[in-house]
């Protein structure tokens, strides 16, 4: 009697299975049109899958990719997936993966599960069944099957580097164009020709300031701000000082410039003895005159501050990257009645500048300073083709906007491509 219970319970529990397998069955699509291919204009090392995209009425709630490498076992290299996180933006209708993982040099076969989940309503013959009494009687406990259908396995694909970018060809002629403007207006400076670079009231004032503390006897203090010497600006800055320092041998002017980074300070010292050298005014340097004062912001800025207070230099050089110091040392040299040429890329702290001194350069003009101060025939070449470039770009622009207006947006689509 009891081997018969037993019997009659495993039956039930294997009845039961299998009407509950069978309620759960919804006819699921598995992903067709599955194809692997190499990645275009990539160093190799992707592989891009596609396969067409499952309507969601379908029931499909996500995606799970499995590869094998070099016709080994399949392993799941990406699960729970979002359809819509990986449609094509160009074709909607077709559905994208992205293989990063690769190996490199070995053939890569992909196999891509649609995961389904029982959901569908029930018709009113179907409660009135058993299948459909089961289905409501596991939804009231929250249990919902899960199902993987699988495609077919692709394709071996083995990934391969491109060396050009196709769709950086407008780019390329773009960077073509911009590369033969520079060397023109080069060729241009070198063959005597006068070059037109506009006026910049700060620059045009180096000559004043060195002028004036050479007539009141005053020393010229330069100082580089905080930025070390992988800033650009910094760079920006010890090139400026390199022509000012020139101009300072020449007139016999004491040149004073306080660092705050050890590796700033001897780049300083050999530009500024490398400037006398070439005037012929080696005697006239004074290495102590380029001085090493902390690296800590504010204690640099009070030591700055200090040095006008006391020595009160005739002009004031304040070229490089600032931070909140620069309305500090701004202020000090306002005080005591020293022109002040200012010079910064940090467009916090230009208002500053703007406000307590005499000039300042603003952004780009701090680079282009030392092909306006020199006037290198190789310097005023590049800065006469960089702006040549400008101009195309900002030309660009406003016909983009233009069409736009218009309903016309192939530039738009144009430099979407190249981005």
């Amino acid at each position: 009697m009891i081997y018969n219970k037993t019997n009659f319970c495993v039956l039930a529990c294997l009845v039961l299975f299998l009407c509950g397998t069978y309620a759960f069955s919804q006819e699921p699509v598995a992903p067709s049109n599955v194809v692997a291919k190499d990645t275009p204009n990539d160093d190799g090392t992707s592989i891009t899958v596609t396969w067409d995209t499952i309507p969601e009425e379908s029931g499909i709630v996500s995606y799970t990719i499995l590869r094998n490498t070099d016709a080994g076992e399949f392993k799941e290299i990406a699960d729970k997936i979002n359809p819509k996180e990986i449609l094509d933006k160009k074709k909607p209708n077709l559905s994208k993966y992205k293989d990063t993982k690769i190996v490199k040099g070995k053939s890569h076969a992909y196999i891509v599960h649609a995961v389904y989940i029982d959901d569908a309503p029930m018709d009113s013959e179907e409660i009135l069944t058993l299948i459909g009494f089961l289905r409501r009687l596991l939804r009231m406990f929250g249990y919902k099957s899960e199902m993987h259908i699988p495609s077919e396995q692709t394709a071996a694909v083995k990934a391969t580097g491109q060396w050009f970018h196709t769709g950086k060809t407008p780019l390329f002629l773009a960077m073509l164009l911009f590369s033969s403007a520079i060397v023109w207006n080069i060729y241009h400076a070198r063959s005597g020709r006068e070059v037109f670079i506009r006026r910049i009231p700060g620059l045009e004032a180096v000559e004043e300031a060195i002028g004036r503390a050479t007539e009141m006897g005053r020393s010229i203090l330069y100082v580089l701000g905080l930025g070390g010497v992988d800033n650009v600006a910094t760079i920006a800055s010890m090139t400026i000082l390199g022509q000012v320092a020139r101009r300072t041998a020449d007139y016999e002017t004491s040149l004073r410039v306080p660092c705050n980074d050890p590796i700033v300070l001897n780049v300083v010292r050999e530009m500024v003895k490398t400037s006398y050298l070439d005037v012929g005014r080696p005697d006239a340097y004074n290495e102590d005159d380029i001085f090493f004062l902390t690296t800590d912001q504010f204690a640099y800025a009070a030591g700055v501050d200090g040095m006008m207070i006391r020595e009160k230099p005739a002009a004031v050089f304040l070229q490089g990257q600032f931070y909140a110091e620069s309305l500090l040392m701004a202020e000090t040299g306002n005080s005591i009645g020293a022109i002040q040429i200012a010079g910064t890329d940090s467009e916090h702290q230009l208002p500053f500048f703007i406000a307590a001194c005499d000039y300042t350069l603003i952004g780009e003009e701090l680079y282009a300073a030392s092909a306006y101060l020199s006037k290198e025939p190789m310097l005023l070449g590049s800065l006469k083709g960089q702006d040549w470039g400008k101009l195309l770009i900002f030309a660009a622009i406003i016909l983009g906007v233009s069409l736009e207006f218009f309903g016309i947006n192939w530039i738009t689509t144009l430099l979407r491509s190249v981005s």
